[in-house]
């Protein structure tokens, strides 16, 4: 039942909050806590499709690759919150409200994590506070993304390879970095690699400009109302090609777009554009998914 409070003492609504407010805590703190530890055993068991908790030879295999397991979690993780650290200070510096980033664990351990999201008030930000907010996150995971997939890339043995697929950004920096493996599909993974690999997916599957996805939100913020035909048109290629080409991987991703809807919710000001600048860096962006998405991720042997 909800609850309205007709009293004027500020103290008396702060101490009603409070419990609140300390459970969302613990809640934020247990989701970063399980993703360390999904993405630490991912990284020790060597990024394979191992569900935790039924490989019998799990703790042993942890035990003996523990370093490696630090290495990725701590590089994935910091990553992931880079990029969501540039939402929240930027909803944060426009006075838009918004939560604390919610990790989220996966106990499959090919990569140990899904990502993560923030809670914000969108409706009431104007479309300029809406492509700040949404692009912060991009530039800040890709600043630290970058360099580790490079690094990645130069540590990486010349005479074995993985099941992860290579980012159009990562093929360039192949050949930049390391001409002796672009004969290779892909690269043995390490610690490095990973995190950056993880960064790229997460920033190329973000910046779709579609539905409330940070694309969809500089896309909203860009064109306005007339980005729904943008994103209509790219859930119907989505659709085509998983049913043409069989391109079967985003299949979840395509639904729940779909139960979510394809179109941007209005904003505050909606009338009013981001500016000239930022509608150019808006269009720039736009080429963020097509340098970093791998529509097929994982390399088939």
């Amino acid at each position: 039942m909800d609850e309205t409070f007709y009293s004027d003492d500020a103290d008396e609504l702060a101490r009603h909050l409070e419990p609140q407010r300390r459970q969302r805590l613990r809640l934020h703190a247990l989701l970063f806590l399980a993703t360390c530890l999904t993405t630490f055993a991912a990284g020790a068991v060597g990024w394979e499709p191992v569900l935790a908790g039924v490989d019998a030879d799990l703790a042993g295999r942890v035990a003996e690759h523990w370093q490696r397991g630090l290495l990725y979690m701590g590089a994935v993780m910091a990553v992931l919150a880079a990029h969501e650290a540039g939402h929240f200070i930027a909803a944060r510096l426009h006075a838009i409200p918004a939560t604390l980033p919610f990790f989220i664990p996966i106990p499959i351990l090919l990569t140990g994590t899904l990502g993560a999201v923030i809670g914000m008030e969108g409706s009431r930000a104007s479309r300029r506070q809406l492509f700040d907010i949404a692009i912060a996150g991009p530039i800040a995971g890709l600043m630290l993304a970058v360099p580790c997939l490079a690094v990645g890339i130069l540590i990486a043995p010349a005479d074995a390879s993985g099941p992860f697929a290579m980012p159009p950004v990562g093929r360039w920096m192949v050949s930049l970095l390391r001409p002796d493996l672009l004969s290779q599909a892909s690269i043995a993974p390490n610690a490095a690699f990973m995190a950056g690999w993880v960064g790229m997916l997460v920033t190329g599957l973000n910046m779709i400009p579609i539905s409330q996805l940070d694309g969809g939100h500089v896309s909203y913020a860009v064109f306005g109302r007339r980005s729904c035909w943008l994103a209509r048109g790219i859930l119907i290629s989505a659709i085509l090609a998983i049913v043409l080409l069989g391109t079967i991987n985003w299949i979840a991703l395509v639904v729940i777009v779909t139960l979510l809807g394809t179109d941007h919710p209005p904003v505050r000001d909606d009338a009013r554009g981001p500016g000239a600048v930022r509608r150019v860096l808006g269009l720039l962006s736009l080429l963020i998914p097509l340098a970093t998405f791998m529509p097929e991720p994982f390399v088939l042997n």
